[in-house]
């Protein structure tokens, strides 16, 4: 005989189970997660926290660059700036993290707004940016791992990554065009 539940627990057991993106997330961590992509996730998450790492590689560009200095140091300043954009978004849309039972949660994060992800936004700007001054793509190399990274942590959804990534070759792609422009006249 098969036992009766009360209909309200019924529905709760229910929308206990992940749907839509956050299925697409649980997923992802259930194919990705293994120890060694955890580690490089929380690698990739330290190096990105507030662009610090985007920066820095600007930096160091501007210093072994000389004749290019300032184009570097604007290229730093635009994956800070593309972060700090990312940072506004978030304060307008105001979208909480992933929060389930089935998302493992990976690292700390300063803050508890998914939407955009700010990691997705400074790294591909900062891919455009430097692609630019280094005469090579860098957007493959360097984006992907880092959007996978975010949802492999469990602190994004799969749409805070993509419109994270969006928004930084946003920018990343109008002050390339910038520079590209003065380094002709």
């Amino acid at each position: 005989m098969l036992e009766q539940r009360p209909a309200d627990e019924a529905v709760s057991e229910a929308s206990s189970r992940p749907s839509g993106e956050l299925a697409l997330l649980v997923g992802a961590q259930r194919a990705l997660a293994k120890p060694a992509v955890v580690r490089a996730a929380r690698g990739l998450s330290h190096f990105g926290e507030h662009s610090a790492g985007w920066f820095a590689l600007g930096v160091a560009g501007a210093a072994l660059d000389r004749g290019r200095r300032v184009e570097w140091l604007t290229a730093a300043a635009g994956a800070v700036g593309a972060h700090a954009a990312s940072i506004a978004v978030k304060r307008v849309v105001r979208r909480p993290r992933p929060k389930h039972p089935e998302v493992t949660v990976g690292v700390h994060t300063p803050a508890q707004l998914s939407f955009p992800s700010s990691h997705a936004t400074s790294t591909t700007a900062a891919a455009v940016l430097y692609s630019g001054l280094l005469g090579r793509n860098l957007v493959p190399a360097l984006v992907p791992p880092m959007l996978v990274s975010r949802l492999v942590l469990g602190v994004h959804y799969p749409t805070d990554v993509l419109a994270g990534a969006a928004l930084g070759g946003a920018v990343g792609g109008i002050l390339r065009r910038r520079l590209t422009s003065r380094k002709r006249t």
